[in-house]
């Protein structure tokens, strides 16, 4: 089986794609070309996904999972798999995975990636490494972070990292009811008033949804994902393998019917959402029934750009992620507490002196 790697029609070494440009540029001839120039030098290795689904109409109804598939994701895809904490890391044929980015352990070769797992969209990155290490910089410089969390050792590890998502259109009736308290208060003479008015509040009806993202992967945490939303889909385009040069992605580990439970969640929290900003009148909002019921969900898989980077500390794992697109972050840094322990009792001294010298002074005044 031939391998067909995204090589500078100048030159023939490796292109990278590049988030500032939005383009796949040479390092050693500095040659620079657009995602549309590439896909047609290598139109072989762009194969589309109708022709994929032409090649499975014309084989038997055996199960797809042992199909063999010959277009440019699984052909110019490689899978490596950590031992350590089961990740599995998707790479482009140019490169060789060094380390988890989870657990930073080594990984190991363990096969190509089939068809099914490629997706029908993608954003590409727009803040590059360079930019993003800055940004992290900046994010912990204030926090009492232990010494070599910020150091080149650790920063080397930040990773590109396309994560898979699972884009999901659907509607929800909603029914829901409350009671909406309005308050108000005032002083009559030497008399305080408090008058509170109670309301009926009814909202029902039926929402259209559009694009609500869930990741289909179990390692990442939900809540880092959510944080670091939304992202601009006006930028979405169709899938290339050009994408992918230079950078990291994730295999999702959850389909689209095991993912259906928490869309639907994702669907009904965002209804209440926008019912919950139609009531902010209230002084307070007490729910008696709310009910969602979500129906005629389509979901379709791509690919959305994540810097990621994990730290253990004390045997803890912590993460951090910035969106690749906006450069929005989100994560939990590690506390070094001898630290927070040095600057508190800095600031008691520095309060103790203070107060000691502001009483001579006064009783300096006295004498």
């Amino acid at each position: 089986m031939d391998i067909v790697e995204y090589k500078c029609p100048n030159c023939t070494a490796d292109l990278k794609f590049q988030p500032s440009s939005q383009r796949l540029s040479c390092d050693y001839c500095g040659g620079s070309f657009t995602i549309e120039e590439i896909k047609k030098i290598f139109a072989k290795t762009e194969s589309s996904l109708n022709n994929e689904q032409k090649d499975k109409a014309q084989t038997d109804k055996s199960d797809e999972s042992e199909q063999p598939q010959s277009d440019d994701f699984s052909e110019n895809t490689k899978l490596y798999h950590c031992s350590s904490c089961g990740a599995e890391i998707m790479a482009t044929t140019q490169q060789t995975a060094l380390f988890c980015y989870y657990c930073h352990n080594p990984v190991i070769l363990s096969g190509k990636m089939t068809g099914k797992f490629r997706p029908k969209k993608v954003i590409g990155f727009k803040v590059s490494r360079d930019e993003a290490i800055k940004t992290f910089k900046k994010w912990c410089f204030k926090r009492f972070v232990p010494k070599d969390f910020k150091t080149d050792q650790q920063l080397e590890k930040i990773t590109g990292l396309y994560v898979p998502f699972w884009l999901s259109d659907g509607k929800v009736k909603f029914d829901f009811s409350a009671n909406g308290y309005k308050v108000r208060r005032w002083t009559s003479g030497s008399y305080d008033y408090t008058e509170t008015k109670e309301f009926l509040v009814k909202r029902n009806g039926k929402l259209v949804a559009e694009g609500v993202p869930a990741d289909g992967s179990k390692r990442i945490e939900d809540s880092l994902m959510e944080a670091i939303e939304p992202f601009d889909y006006s930028e979405m385009q169709d899938f290339s393998m050009s994408y992918l040069s230079g950078f990291f992605a994730e295999k999702y580990d959850m389909d689209d019917i095991m993912m259906l439970p928490n869309i639907k969640n994702r669907l009904s929290r965002a209804c209440k959402k926008i019912i919950m900003n139609t009531v902010k009148d209230y002084s307070s909002v007490k729910i008696a029934n709310e009910s969602y019921d979500v129906s005629d969900v389509k979901m379709d898989y791509a690919m959305l750009p994540v810097w990621f980077m994990s730290y253990k500390y004390k045997e803890k794992v912590y993460e951090f992620v910035m969106n690749g697109q906006t450069g929005k972050i989100a994560g939990t840094p590690p506390l070094d507490k001898g630290k927070l322990r040095l600057y508190s009792w800095t600031i008691m001294a520095a309060c103790s002196l203070l107060t000691a010298f502001s009483g001579c002074l006064l009783l300096g005044g006295i004498f």
